[in-house]
């Protein structure tokens, strides 16, 4: 049995990071919420 969670953080940054969530109309919403509720962190 293998572990289900193997770290990466090219793949982390490529699938959840600043410039893929920018790209979609989804992530550019995700990106202003967080923006708005003050995060520290909007994206990786």
């Amino acid at each position: 049995m293998s572990f289900t969670y193997s770290p990466n953080k090219r793949k982390r940054a490529k699938t959840h990071g600043f410039l893929s969530r920018s790209k979609t109309s989804a992530g550019k919403k995700v990106i202003q919420g967080r923006r708005q509720k003050g995060r520290a962190k909007i994206a990786i």
